[in-house]
């Protein structure tokens, strides 16, 4: 049985779910050293963000299939050591989606209100009404960094309550900013404009201190900033001098560029500022959420599953895996048999997509169509986390083609490959009942689904020939369990593809290759 370490504190219904298919061990408080001792008898890992997996963790994680945090950042994990060694890591970006944008929402009104310090004030036995006098939030200006799911919610209900919203988001379409009702502008026109700014954003290199000295002075001096997003987007120095002097009007934050929060400036102001512990998925509901996503895709890896919200596999959107989920395997089983008929090195691949997926995402159909292009080279060390960065270690030049007016199956997915054996070509497609079939081989229309051992012959379309060959296999007591051929013309070039219920005895590809008609012979197996 497979086994799961647990290293954080994680709701009781994701331990229930592991259950199902694992040993569970939870082991909270680990030191680095600690973890690092025991994580190579594991194949998955779940924490939440107290655990932080570095590359010598990783490293040290032999077994590890997957890494899932119960959360929607990632940043305590290194995910690229996690995907050079082939681990997939999850999380759960919608578990505790309500959750962090009622507490961005809550901190402004705390804000608005002076709640914390009203608190403190009437709890010390004082009635300071005078000294506690708020604004309203009604038809102030809200500028919104990031119209993700979080800050999409953030912005429908401060629309119901009566703000008017402007927006910064490079990748969002202007219909869906509209959707919300949000004004879609450049970011200096947010920092002049707003009268609250709400961070939605993730850390990296580009956002990292995008709120520094410089965007604060931008700002309006009664304006009022919000982060529940991550620590390090706001340069927290910069921020405590421009509340002491006056610049703007007040800050509260969930998040920190070092948590928990040590020595800072920002402790010594008062009404201008309202700190919490990182509280924005600390709710009831989000605890469990988070958790029964992140254990159900841990689960789901276990059983050979593909997971839903893998962060290092691109393109496998929750969305977008639905949509393709029945032509990864497509894309997979064709990159294993053209491998093959090209042979040896790789130099290329040319992934042609037909009739509908013409349209479609293509990362997904991509690292599908590399994990079974090197599946032979590799083995068990390639998966869909790690088979794009093989490739391209290899040298294989990726091509992608695309032509929505071919339409001999509603989709069609056309791998070609350059290799030691030459170019070649294999055409798939699904059938109705969702079956797998190979539609053509080098341009030779053929029909058959794929089988554990195949054989390919090229030979001349003449007579006696499949009656030579069948001859020739049972003479090695070899059975043919399905058969069929392709043409363009008669009499001229033809393809025969074998089904064969065990693989050919050693060298009677060599006595196939010498009977007359036959230009080539290939086998291929796909167990």
């Amino acid at each position: 049985m497979a086994k799961v370490l647990v290293s954080d504190s994680i709701d009781q219904a994701g331990v229930d779910i592991l259950a199902q298919v694992a040993q569970v061990d939870i082991k909270t408080n680990l030191t680095p050293d600690q973890l690092k001792e025991i994580i190579g008898e594991y194949e998955a890992l779940m924490i939440r963000s107290s655990t932080r997996v570095t590359q010598e963790i990783i490293t040290a994680g032999k077994q590890l299939k997957i890494i899932g945090r119960a959360g929607v950042g990632v940043d305590n994990v290194d995910v690229p050591a996690a995907t050079k060694q082939g681990i997939l890591v999850v999380n759960s970006p919608e578990g505790n989606t309500i959750a962090a944008a009622e507490h961005a929402l809550a901190m402004m009104m705390a804000l608005s209100r002076f709640i914390p310090e009203a608190n403190r004030s009437v709890k010390d036995n004082k009635w300071e009404r005078q000294k506690f006098v708020g604004v309203e939030v009604y038809k102030k200006t809200l500028g919104i960094v990031g119209l993700g799911k979080i800050g999409s919610h953030v912005a429908t209900v401060a629309r119901a309550m009566g703000m008017k919203l402007l927006a910064y988001d490079p990748f969002i379409s202007m219909e869906r900013a509209e959707e919300l009702g949000c004004r879609v502008v450049e970011m200096d026109l947010l920092l002049q404009e707003s009268d609250y700014i709400t961070l939605h954003i993730p850390k990296t290199p580009e956002t990292a201190h995008l709120i520094n000295a410089a965007a604060l002075a931008k700002m309006k001096p009664t304006a009022r900033i919000i982060n529940c997003a991550r620590g390090g987007i706001i340069d927290e120095e910069a921020l405590a001098i421009a509340l002491k002097e006056g610049k703007i009007g007040g800050a509260a934050l969930d998040v920190y560029e070092q948590e928990p929060l040590g020595e800072s400036p920002l402790r010594a102001l008062t009404t201008e500022v309202v700190l919490t512990p990182h509280l924005g998925a600390s709710t009831a509901e989000a605890q469990v959420n988070v958790a029964i996503d992140v254990a159900e895709q841990i689960r789901d890896v276990l059983l050979g599953l593909p997971a839903r919200s893998a962060v290092n596999i691109p393109g496998l959107s929750p969305n977008v895996m639905e949509k393709l989920r029945p032509y990864l395997s497509l894309a997979e089983t064709l990159g294993h048999l053209v491998s093959q008929l090209a042979g040896g090195r790789i130099e290329s691949l040319n992934i042609g997509l037909y009739g509908e997926l013409a349209g479609s995402e293509t990362k997904p159909l991509v690292v599908a169509a590399l994990k079974g292009l090197l599946s032979d080279a590799l083995r068990e060390r390639v998966n869909y986390v790690n088979a794009s960065i093989e490739a391209k270690e290899r040298g294989i030049r990726v091509v992608e083609t695309r032509d929505a007016s071919l339409r001999d199956y509603s989709g069609s997915l056309q791998l070609s490959a350059k290799g030691t054996l030459g170019e070649h070509s294999v055409t798939g497609a699904l059938m109705g009942d969702g079956d797998i079939h190979i539609t053509a081989i080098d341009g030779f229309p053929i029909n058959v689904p794929p089988s554990n051992h195949m054989l390919f012959t090229l030979h001349r379309d003449m007579p006696g020939l499949i009656g030579n060959i069948g001859s020739l296999l049972g003479k090695f007591n070899v059975n043919i369990a399905s058969m069929q051929v392709g043409r363009k013309i008669v009499r001229g070039d033809a393809v025969m593809v074998l089904s064969i219920d065990d693989p050919l005895p050693e060298g009677i590809l060599a006595e196939i290759k010498k009977v007359p008609g036959i230009r080539d012979a290939y086998t291929v197996t796909l167990a």
